[in-house]
């Protein structure tokens, strides 16, 4: 059975080689260190000149309308074919609550140096250990996950002598879950949007929300000096140890000594 072994700023787990053992252990950790989006997008979706996307970018995005796209299907399995046999992903601050109860949370540095945050899926780059089949084994699933092929970005419309920036929903026309056969309708016969494609303007604008909060958020922890590194060292039986570099977490020994004033900067 896997157990823990750590001092501060490290974190050393043991476990046997089984799927199965490793899926405790990973829902153990969220516990030891480590849907549900405000309210949602306009429904609007507007067709005209591309906007600036602010998600990363995909292989063929469109923006969506429900002319061209009124046939547009998804498919809501998952598994390696769709691109979901990876160790991290991206996290958002306004869905912490909600995956801190099955996912750890940690935090990386790009090449910018910025941070940011992922939900740790598995113990190697293409490892998830959530994947069960062709479901998803969590009460929860990950904003960036549950978005699936879609993104937001911005477009801009003149309205009188000002210059209004719109949300509007792109597709990427070449992912893999896109059907027009099999899955869910993106819209309905008459051209209204599908209850499916309600709920991803809901996970979308919960995304968006996310993106303006986080590098606010991560200034504040940094000012306060909270932000430290973890060493993550897995050790599976009959191999080596394995080390997982590059992730920081919240020092909870200088959260705990923070006094009212800086606590108050922190809500």
């Amino acid at each position: 059975f896997p157990g823990f072994r750590g001092n501060p700023g490290k974190l050393s787990l043991h476990f046997a080689t089984s799927i199965a053992r490793k899926r405790i252990l990973l829902r153990a950790l969220h516990r030891k260190d480590g849907g549900c989006f405000p309210s949602p997008l306009s429904a609007k979706v507007f067709p005209g000149a591309p906007s600036a996307v602010i998600f990363p970018a995909m292989a063929n995005p469109a923006l969506l309308d429900n002319i061209t796209h009124k046939d547009l299907r998804v498919r809501l399995q998952y598994g390696a074919a769709f691109g979901d046999n990876v160790g991290t992903v991206l996290a958002m601050p306004t869905e912490f609550a909600d995956l801190q109860r099955e996912y750890p949370i940690f935090f990386r540095r790009d090449t910018k140096g910025d941070y940011y945050a992922v939900a740790l899926l598995g113990f190697d780059p293409e490892e998830n250990l959530y994947l069960e089949g062709d479901r998803w084994d969590a009460f929860y699933l990950p904003g960036m996950v549950a978005r699936g092929p879609f993104m937001i970005g911005f477009q801009e419309r003149e309205e009188g002598s000002e210059v209004q920036r719109q949300p509007v929903i792109h597709v990427d026309m070449d992912h893999p879950r896109l059907s027009e056969t099999d899955g869910e309708r993106v819209f309905l016969e008459q051209g209204g949007h599908s209850p499916y494609l309600q709920r991803i303007t809901r996970v979308l604008n919960g995304l968006n929300e996310g993106f303006a909060v986080a590098k606010p958020m991560f200034a504040a922890f940094a000012a306060l000096e909270l932000i430290a590194p973890v060493e993550l060292e897995v050790k599976i039986t009959g191999r080596e140890p394995m080390k997982l570099p590059g992730f920081h977490t919240i020092d909870r020994e200088k959260l705990g000594k923070l006094g009212p004033d800086d606590l108050l900067k922190l809500h």
